[in-house]
């Protein structure tokens, strides 16, 4: 009876938490909401700035949980592909349901992921099927585990630090270190390094924030990410024939594709290597640059935090770093959501008093950043915290559709910013700047040379 009268007064206890919490954000959100309201020249970009905000978005989700925890709405804020209305969903325990049930919230990339290969569909756009399940197959024969500690990490830490010594105590992150060594890893790992390393950057960061973050379908958005990808497909059609005519004797992913198409590999015709690799090659490059940037920004606002990432990179302690770098990026995750469409009518949270019917075809919102700070999920969620058990983050989607290259950004981004960490007095020396986009772009930072 005393373990009973215990938990129930541990969870009354939360759900007055989470009544505060929203309280506490409902306030917040109305003075800086009346800020942006303000005049009427330059409104709807001030509202923009406000909800485009991790902050802000952690308020709004705050208010959401302890309130409207799964919100429907006739309402279609996705612009970007066919629906019905818009759910969002933010407890940990219904954003992790929606997204295992593939069956009934289907990814929706599959039109844009045939625009960018101009044809077949790329494993990421698939629902569970047999291509589906060859595709990822053939992909975890050519980018193996084994790799990661074999040749992409001593890759990453050698040309990161290289970077680091040489830049005389003052770097800009995104355009100095991270994309030219994930550009650089392009090239030497997967044996397709671009016309350029800038254009191998430009190019998959356009098709990713076509595919995956522009959810208004905006021409100016679409229009330069074909460009890219038919850039991209004329290069890697030329990149395959070229080392089918003239072997190079590489051991990289591009040679042991071509390996298992010469082998007979159902999925592995030259078109199906091209369209794996351009799929592959748009989630490594601005995933892991925007990832990194964010983690270290996020340590720079938090004195303690940044100690602790700090001496883990001077004891070259990686798993005491990892465990930092995701506990900030708990805070600033790459993306607050990942969206899914209702395939049927269904209900999720069936049993509780959460419980809503989703519409067949609706948008549905599985807001993840808002999952990383349900306090009935996570102790201490508003604390940064490094002992945290792995499911408390959901930085690389969850379920079927897991990132495909997890075990890879785990190992790199630490490998990325070990060596400036590392450096005594880092600073910012700059603000983030994406350059009008949502990825960064520029974000200098100092320390003391030495």
């Amino acid at each position: 009876m005393s373990g009973f009268l215990g938990s129930a007064a541990s969870a009354a206890g939360i759900r007055l938490g989470m009544a505060g919490a929203a309280l506490g954000a409902a306030g917040r959100l109305a003075v800086r909401g009346a800020r942006a309201y303000g005049g009427a020249e330059g409104r709807a970009a001030r509202i923009a700035a406000l909800l485009g905000t991790t902050e802000n978005q952690r308020q709004i989700f705050a208010l959401l949980r302890a309130t409207l925890p799964n919100l429907v709405l006739s309402r279609r804020l996705v612009a970007a592909y066919e629906n019905t209305g818009t759910v969002i969903v933010t407890r940990h325990a219904d954003v992790t349901e929606v997204l295992e049930r593939e069956s009934d919230f289907a990814v929706v990339y599959e039109p844009k992921m045939r625009a960018i290969t101009a044809g077949e569909n790329f494993f990421l756009g698939m629902q569970d099927s047999a291509a589906y399940t060859r595709d990822v197959a053939n992909m975890r024969l050519a980018v193996r585990r084994t790799d990661v500690p074999e040749i992409v990490v001593p890759y990453v830490t050698r040309e990161a630090a290289g970077i680091v010594e040489a830049s005389r105590g003052r770097i800009d992150v995104p355009a100095t270190l991270t994309l030219p060594v994930l550009t650089g890893l392009v090239g030497a790992y997967f044996g397709t390094p671009g016309p350029s390393a800038t254009e191998m950057a430009e190019g998959t960061t356009r098709m990713f924030w076509y595919l995956f973050v522009d959810l208004a379908g905006q021409e100016v958005v679409s229009r330069p990410a074909l460009e890219a990808a038919a850039a991209c497909r004329a290069y890697l059609d030329d990149a395959i024939a070229a080392r089918k005519a003239a072997p190079t004797g590489a051991d990289d992913v591009l040679a042991r594709c071509l390996a298992l198409q010469a082998a007979g590999m159902p999925g592995l015709d030259d078109l199906g290597i091209r369209n794996n690799l351009i799929g592959l090659l748009i989630g490594l490059v601005p995933t892991l640059s925007k990832a990194s940037v964010k983690a270290l920004d996020t340590l720079l606002d938090r004195p303690e935090a940044l100690a602790a990432a700090q001496r883990a990179a001077r004891e070259d302690d990686d798993a005491a770093l990892a465990r930092v770098l995701w506990e900030a990026l708990r805070f600033d995750p790459v993306n607050p959501f990942i969206y899914r469409r209702a395939v049927r009518e269904t209900v999720i949270a069936r049993g509780t008093l959460r419980a809503r019917t989703v519409p067949q075809g609706a948008m549905v919102l599985a807001a993840n950043l808002s999952a990383m700070f349900d306090p009935i999920a996570l102790d201490q969620p508003e604390a940064f915290r490094t002992d945290r058990p792995a499911h408390a983050y959901i930085l690389w989607g969850y379920g079927m559709h897991t990132c495909f290259g997890a075990h890879i950004n785990q190992a790199v981004i630490p490998q990325l910013l070990k060596p400036l960490l590392r450096r005594p007095g880092l600073r910012r020396a700059g603000p983030v700047d994406g350059a009008g986009t949502p990825f960064p772009v520029h974000f200098l930072v100092a320390f003391d040379s030495t």
